[in-house]
């Protein structure tokens, strides 16, 4: 049995948003993979984090912190560079 977060993403300031995720996962010593429409954050013993610049997803993490805690907090960051709207269970 797994936790998971769900989530529904539109980034409108791509770029801007690009240099906050790679500020924020040097930081914390988290891998990221970059592509021209979505970011990866790798976490450790749960599954990565994709987001993309506009769609929905969702992620298995377990319920494991820190690492549930910092994709929630990853995810609402979201909003200063657009919408998002993340539910879990």
């Amino acid at each position: 049995m797994g936790y998971t977060i769900y989530y529904r993403i539109r980034i409108t300031r791509w770029s801007e948003f690009v240099k906050f995720i790679e500020r924020i996962c040097h930081g914390l010593g988290m891998e990221l993979e970059l592509s021209n429409d979505s970011v990866m954050i790798k976490g450790e013993s749960v599954e990565s984090l994709l987001i993309p610049a506009k769609g929905e997803g969702f992620v298995k993490t377990y319920g494991k912190e820190p690492v549930t805690s910092i994709y929630l907090l990853i995810l609402y960051s979201v909003s200063a560079f657009g919408s998002v709207l993340v539910w879990e269970d």
